[in-house]
């Protein structure tokens, strides 16, 4: 169990923050509504859809207004240090904490380890014995609200889609411009790969080197320096390794056991099962993101030091709704939005106190507006403005634009679940670094910001390695990711940083599902007040969608990869010590390992409540140019738009679809 505390690892960062970070920004405080000028574009939400988007945009000439409910923490630590992506979720000046349900009944719910509660003297509780009397919150589930979105938190872990998930899309709108061969461009066109030196190599078919995001690998010396380390990759290699017998003992010959790029272009990348190192958006030991895309943009000047493209960045400024010109006989459309300018408004901010209600402030889009918002506020503006299902709005007297009863449905997540255990001796990798919990004299600190060709281990994600398989339910794709490294990481709950770095003894592995069937999650409103969150129910497993047993094929792959996580572990055993922690000792049977997933499972990639579907599917929120059905001038660009969650890591499927939006708005503009 957990009673919450402080979190003095966040706390000591805190001190490192920079006094000031310059972030272009109009914004004017007054006690009437601020109406500013007219744009282009209007474009909700800095994230991986929309920051590439609004930039993309500006750069074709357009006039573009970007609106951030957040601000920029970019140049902090939590934030810019890879190996501190834990503490960016959790860091205060720039988290959202939604508490979403995996189960709808409560006796369920509270099976979770990671279960949270209200006690009755205020103070949080994460467990499994809470105080009598206290109040299930649900699963807490970490956003953030600053500029660059949630790609400013993640792990960074840097997956090009299976081909699948855009073929799927072009199936179902007979829309030729989703095929995977033409959607290819996009990851080339974002880009910017700085581990692959042989630029005419095969192994770069498919890579961009000039684009926006930065790509890296975290350094093979930093695995082969650490003995312990080595040998758990020697381990999953032997099992699943294109070179099962390579004696690997140093980073030449660990070089042997990774020969295939997890995002080359090769007919066969989708199906070919094996270890690959683990791309990241990082590029010189930084996070790279969106943030800097559109930074560069908004920043960029002409020789005579005027403005280069007129892309305009507003922080703090909350879109509560979208307005619509209605006439007789004719579409809706989305002429402008209204908004609330001021700090921490959302209920999800935790440092919102309740009393302050912002300046409220509206802004028209003489072309379009783009929510861009993410997967659970986009359908709570979309809802909040009239659009969405008619009976759901009605309920909350909010006027029906038009009836899309599809808005905030088909919430699909993929399930997680690790296998951690502790052993008797460190993994070298983190010997001697504190995580700045000892200030600036961290000497890992110190080497991260003072050698400028190795920068140790805080330059990387800390996951030196990933097993992509096919499951025993696997059709032609791979379908289970298991990546591991040296931390304990048992799912998300608030005091999961100071959790995972505690020791340097732990290692999880961890067992990541795609194209799980479970289509059965919800968004939907509370109130109708725009700075109340929605309710989020994903309905794991049996409680959600059960059809051809789509739920116990979900199960499965989760099974399975416990299984190959403790084969591992277990042939490590004789040169080293160690417990398994979870799901643990007693837990055998498959039965028992079943149950397991069931009330531990987590998820963190929350996509599709806004979906691209077929003319003729009324749930379908949007058609293949991202146009919101039944209005004119508004689309949705994040992850709100597929109609199924695409394998493994969603965040490049992401950036993709911001790069291709601007080359549709582009073009049904022109």
């Amino acid at each position: 169990m957990l009673v919450l505390k402080t979190l003095n690892f966040l706390a000591i960062l805190a001190a490192l923050v920079p006094a000031s970070v310059a972030v272009p920004v109009k914004e004017e405080r007054q006690t009437t509504v601020t109406e500013l000028e007219s744009y282009d574009y209007i474009v909700v939400g800095s994230g991986a859809g929309g920051g590439p988007l609004a930039a993309r945009l500006a750069i074709n000439g357009q006039k573009v207004l970007l609106l951030e409910a957040g601000d920029d923490q970019g140049e902090t630590p939590q934030q810019s240090i890879p190996a501190f992506y834990p503490a960016a979720s959790e860091y205060g000046p720039m988290s959202w904490d939604f508490f979403v349900r995996h189960y709808p009944d409560d006796a369920r719910e509270a099976l979770n380890q990671k279960a949270t509660y209200t006690t009755p003297d205020g103070s949080t509780y994460i467990g499994l014995d809470p105080p009598a009397g206290s109040t299930l919150k649900g699963i807490w589930y970490p956003r953030t609200g600053t500029l660059g979105g949630c790609a400013t938190h993640n792990a960074m872990i840097t997956v090009y889609p299976h081909d699948q998930d855009w073929s799927l899309i072009q199936s179902l709108t007979g829309d030729s411009s989703w095929a995977p061969e033409n959607m290819r461009q996009y990851f080339e066109r974002a880009e910017r790969n700085t581990y692959l030196t042989n630029f005419t190599d095969s192994a770069a078919n498919g890579h961009g080197f000039d684009g926006w995001l930065g790509t890296d690998e975290a350094h093979l010396s930093l695995i082969a320096d650490d003995t312990q380390m080595l040998s758990m990759i020697a381990a999953a290699n032997s099992f699943e390794g294109t070179n099962p017998t390579a004696n690997i003992t140093d980073a030449e010959s660990l070089g042997t056991v990774f020969p295939l790029d997890l995002n080359t272009a090769s007919p066969n990348r989708d199906s070919t099962e094996g270890l690959y190192r683990v791309p990241m958006h990082v590029s010189d030991g930084r996070r790279s993101s969106p943030r800097d895309f559109l930074l560069a943009t908004a920043n960029a000047l002409n020789p005579d030091g005027s403005k280069k493209y007129q892309l305009d960045i507003r922080t703090h400024s909350f879109v509560t709704k979208v307005r619509f010109e209605e006439s007789d006989g004719a579409e809706p459309r989305a002429v402008g939005v209204d908004f609330l300018t001021g700090e921490s408004l959302y209920a999800a901010d935790p440092r919102n106190a309740g009393n302050n209600a912002g300046t409220p402030g509206t802004v028209n889009a003489t072309r379009e507006v783009i929510i861009s918002a993410g997967v659970f506020n986009t359908p709570q503006i979309l809802k909040l403005s009239g659009v969405g299902p008619k009976a759901e709005l009605e309920a909350f007297n909010i006027s029906v634009v038009v009836d899309l009863p599809g808005v905030g449905t088909n919430l699909q997540d993929h399930y997680e679940i690790s296998t951690v255990s502790k052993f008797e001796t460190d993994f070298e990798l983190l010997e001697g670094c504190t995580f700045l919990s000892t200030g600036p004299s961290d000497p890992c600190y110190v080497q991260y910001t003072t050698n400028a060709t190795e920068k140790g281990p805080y330059a990387t994600n800390l996951l030196p390695g990933a097993v992509l398989l096919k499951s025993s339910v696997a059709t032609s794709d791979r379908d289970t990711f298991i990546f591991g490294g040296p931390v304990m990481f048992r799912g998300y709950f608030q005091g999961y940083t100071n959790a995972a770095i505690a020791d340097t003894k732990h290692w999880s592995w961890v067992t990541l599902q795609a194209h799980q069937r479970n289509h059965a999650g919800t968004v939907t409103l509370k109130s109708a007040n725009p700075l109340d969150v929605p309710s989020i129910n994903f309905n794991f497993f049996d409680a959600g969608t059960t059809a051809d047993g789509a739920d116990v094929h979900d199960l499965q792959p989760m099974v399975e990869g416990i299984n190959w996580s403790r084969k591992v572990l277990e042939s490590v055993s004789g040169k080293y010590s160690f417990t398994e922690e979870q799901p643990g000792a007693d837990i055998t049977s498959p039965e028992q390992i079943q149950d397991f997933v069931k009330n531990q499972a987590w998820g963190h990639h929350a996509s599709c409540t806004a979906a691209i579907g077929a003319d003729s599917d009324p749930l379908a929120v949007l058609d293949s140019h991202f146009r919101v059905r039944g209005v004119k001038g508004l689309r949705v660009v994040d992850a709100s738009v597929f109609p199924k969650i695409p394998g493994f890591f969603p965040v490049a499927a992401v950036f993709m679809i911001g790069e291709k939006a601007a080359d549709v708005i582009i073009a049904d503009n022109a």
